[in-house]
């Protein structure tokens, strides 16, 4: 039995300083002039998402790129939510160039994923496959290494069962998502909240 996890666009989202372009900066003069005006810009953006809880894309999401709003309170399996990840594995995808700098403890960027399994639930990780109760999931196959060719660590292989205080996040959309088939599970206290979109391109 196989079923897909949700549904959004194919397309990864990629990192502000990839989806904003400027055709023109009036008053700017020259090479440096524009970037240090694209720099301030960006700061600006980022400064004023993180102060009214929105998030302006992100690298390595299960959603569109977009601006989105995060909305406190409970979620569910299934919701797109914003999280910041553990120190020590937001290092290694910084590292990697899987993250961006952000406002996350570790100075990483939070992640945009699918809540795929919560406290209780049995997750079976496989070469083929991931399944959640049960349910196996399409188009979620391990990879062995990630786009530059590196070997790419992956939770061992069998059945997981999700203690408390835990989720696990996935963006099977995006054949190449970092996600908890990789990293394994993070804290539930470290998901910030769902994210809404409020305009996606």
């Amino acid at each position: 039995m196989s079923s897909t996890l949700y549904s959004t666009a194919e397309n990864p989202a990629g990192s502000l300083s990839q989806r904003i372009h400027f055709q023109r900066l009036h008053g700017a003069r020259g090479p440096i002039g524009t970037i240090t005006g694209i720099a301030i810009a960006a700061a600006i953006l980022i400064a004023v998402g993180d102060a009214f809880g929105v998030l302006i894309s992100n690298t390595d999401s299960a959603a569109p790129a977009g601006v989105y709003c995060v909305v406190s309170g409970k979620f569910h399996r299934g919701d797109l939510v914003a999280a910041c990840l553990p120190i020590w594995i937001a290092q290694q995808g910084l590292a990697r160039g899987y993250l961006r700098t952000g406002a996350c403890p570790g100075d990483a960027e939070p992640v945009g994923k699918i809540v795929g399994a919560l406290p209780g639930d049995i997750v079976e990780i496989e070469p083929a496959w991931i399944g959640v109760n049960g349910m196996r999931f399409k188009r979620s196959v391990v990879a062995e290494r990630d786009s530059a060719g590196r070997a790419l660590p992956h939770v061992a292989w069998g059945s997981h069962r999700v203690q408390a205080g835990e989720v696990w996040l996935f963006g099977l959309n995006d054949r190449r998502s970092w996600d908890s088939r990789y990293f394994g599970p993070v804290p539930l206290a470290n998901v910030r909240g769902q994210i809404k979109p409020v305009v996606v391109w």
